[in-house]
């Protein structure tokens, strides 16, 4: 099984999807930051009039002078409505000016965050995204010492997770531009869940490449890395789906609308994560191991003419 051959195909195909989703993004306006980030009050009812619609929601909230609110239904037929942040008698004067003129409200939910928590989320996140990266370049780093050019193996472990999350966000894009999804505190989880997989993935397969590099010498580079993919590719997959992907799967398609952003964010992920160790790191290792980019413009060959 020849899978490094076809390693342009694999990184012209995450590059289609990853472009056309920040596409997608940037036609929503950019990230859809929740409350969890920007601060705000989330606000989630049910109202016992089936002839109730988003704007009339709206134009209470106009009334009460609050601009720039959001309303999305859900599937159990309840209100979330997003706006700035509101004080408990802003909140009151809501809900009653919603009881008078569209009938009896059940709150179902009721949160806020300020903007200064929206802040360090946002910097601890980053914070704990760096950190980890250069831990894990370090670890490799030391941890393959005995094999030459260690360096490139946790740079490759690092373009790897980059993929991932530029996955994630594409991913996010098309649920924001069809689904008004929205980037919230559970999709920080599920990106440092997937960051976390990435890395254990890569590690696994990158281990096998140091083996074999022992035990056959004198070997191309190349057919020792696609040996080395080959012998982790079903671990790689089984344990995969065994694992989490039907666990994810199941809860994206029966935890409730509240879960299925997370559930399939997390999904499409961890999808990534294996799929990255495989077809993107290992890859990216033999192009800069056999530094092909001196031949994608063909200057080698004008050299040789």
């Amino acid at each position: 099984m020849n899978i490094l051959g076809k390693r342009y195909t694999f990184f012209i195909g995450s590059l289609v999807l990853i472009v056309t989703g920040l596409i997608a993004l940037f036609l929503k306006g950019g990230l859809p930051l929740s409350i969890d980030f920007t601060g705000g009050s989330l606000l989630e009812v049910s109202i016992d009039s089936a002839a109730v619609q988003p704007a009339d929601i709206l134009a209470v909230y106009d009334d009460a002078g609050i601009q720039d609110a959001q309303v999305q239904t859900t599937e159990s037929g309840t209100f979330i409505i997003r706006s700035e942040f509101l004080q408990d008698d802003s909140r009151d004067t809501v809900l009653q000016n919603m009881e008078s003129k569209l009938g009896a409200v059940t709150v179902q939910r009721f949160d806020s965050v300020g903007p200064s928590i929206g802040e360090q989320v946002t910097s601890r996140a980053t914070l704990a995204v760096v950190v980890s990266s250069l831990l894990v370049v370090a670890f490799i780093a030391w941890s393959f010492r005995g094999v030459q050019n260690a360096f490139r193996y946790g740079m490759c472990a690092i373009l790897a997770m980059i993929h991932d999350v530029a996955i994630i966000f594409a991913i996010t894009g098309f649920g924001s531009l069809f689904f008004d999804w929205e980037i919230d505190s559970l999709f920080l989880t599920a990106l440092l869940t997937v960051i976390g997989f990435s890395m254990q993935d890569t590690i696994v397969v990158f281990d096998r490449i140091r083996e074999n590099a022992s035990l056959y010498r004198r070997l191309d580079f190349e057919t020792l890395v696609n040996h080395s993919i080959v012998q982790t590719l079903q671990r790689s997959i089984n344990t995969q789906l065994m694992t989490v992907e039907f666990m994810l799967l199941a809860l994206a398609m029966f935890g409730g609308v509240t879960l299925r952003e997370f559930a399939i964010v997390l999904l499409v992920g961890l999808m990534s994560g294996t799929y990255s160790s495989i077809f993107i790191a290992a890859p990216i290792l033999v192009v800069w191991e056999k530094k092909e980019w001196r031949n994608w413009f063909g200057r080698n060959k004008e050299a040789a003419v």
